[in-house]
């Protein structure tokens, strides 16, 4: 990777300039032209170094709905599962994993009450019963790769601002999100060509799109970094059985660690599964891994049950959400 490629991915991972001409602020900065950074965007799209650019979206704070699910799946048919999910538009991101729930995915809907129709379509195409695990508390979710000279990578947590204002979208705000949620236009007035697309204009544009950071709607604006291309090729999700008067605390803690990039308190489903703790942690192998969740396990002690890593074997799907049609 060149350095202004470098550069780059470690400054704009978030913090994207909301400007008429942001990109030939961002080239005045690392030192080359407007023209070769939109170039150069564009060929790590297009190599997979970046799996998108632009806002990142918060469905529940958009008023959607969203949740983590997943299927027990018998082998001989996973192929025909699998393609049955994914057809379904409401399905983010779907992964393989090395467990007897061996299908994970993410349902995002326009409407909260989209997700249970959305479960009922899959036990209904599949014959199997879907498990629902949605966020009941958020401790953090992000992470942000740093790239050093050599090609190696490091990982450091975002700084995730408190959202306390109350947000209800309008037209305006649905339209501006249907021309975003793919990705900015990489053109040298990006806001712009939203605004053509909205029916507004960029002034107008540029003052929602900073309201929705504030208020959380948009967690971040910048770059994402494709994790698996640059070095970080095993992930696991760790599961803990935690005591119910530490959870808070301790999942606060857990979420604070460099390595974990989601860290949630999701239902149990019991007596099937008894965990309430879910990290997401990532590392370049699979003993890496292993290493960074023993240090999870040090910090839960006598609060942690039991714990299980279910470590991701395929991607499946990962098209990223789109909440409004």
């Amino acid at each position: 990777m060149d350095e202004l490629s470098r550069q780059f991915i470690n400054q704009f991972q978030g913090g994207f300039p909301l400007l008429e001409q942001p990109f030939a602020s961002i080239a005045a900065g690392l030192d080359t032209d407007e023209t070769n950074l939109i170039s150069m965007i564009q060929d790590l799209l297009a190599d997979g170094v970046l799996s998108r650019f632009g806002p990142l979206y918060d469905a529940v704070r958009m008023g959607g709905g969203l949740t983590l699910a997943a299927l027990r799946v018998p082998e001989k048919d996973f192929n025909r599962v699998a393609e049955q999910v994914n057809s379904l538009p409401e399905i983010a991101h779907n992964y393989r994993r090395e467990h007897a729930l061996n299908m994970w995915f993410v349902i995002a809907t326009e409407r909260p009450e989209g997700i249970q129709q959305t479960i009922d379509k899959i036990e209904s195409c599949t014959g199997l019963p879907v498990y629902s695990f949605p966020k009941l508390q958020e401790y953090y979710v992000g992470l942000w790769l740093l790239l050093d000279a050599q090609g190696g990578v490091t990982t450091r947590s975002f700084e995730m601002p408190t959202r306390t204002i109350d947000v209800v979208l309008d037209d305006l705000d649905r339209s501006i999100v249907r021309a975003t949620q793919g990705g900015l236009p990489l053109v040298s007035e990006p806001f712009a060509d939203v605004a053509q697309q909205a029916g507004s204009d960029v002034a107008t544009v540029i003052r929602r799109l900073s309201r929705m950071i504030d208020n959380g709607v948009i967690r971040r604006i910048g770059a994402v970094p494709n994790h698996y291309r640059l070095g970080l090729k095993s992930n696991g999700m760790s599961v803990w059985d935690v005591a119910e008067s530490r959870l808070d605390a301790l999942g606060e803690e857990i979420g604070k660690l460099d390595f974990v990039s989601h860290c949630y308190q999701r239902p149990r489903h019991l007596p099937m599964w008894r965990y309430n703790l879910f990290a997401m942690v990532h590392g370049h192998n699979g003993d890496e891994v292993a290493r960074k969740i023993g240090e999870i396990a040090n910090i839960l002690g006598e609060d942690c049950n039991a714990h299980e890593v279910l470590f991701s074997s395929a991607i499946l799907k990962k098209s990223g959400l789109r909440l409004v049609a």
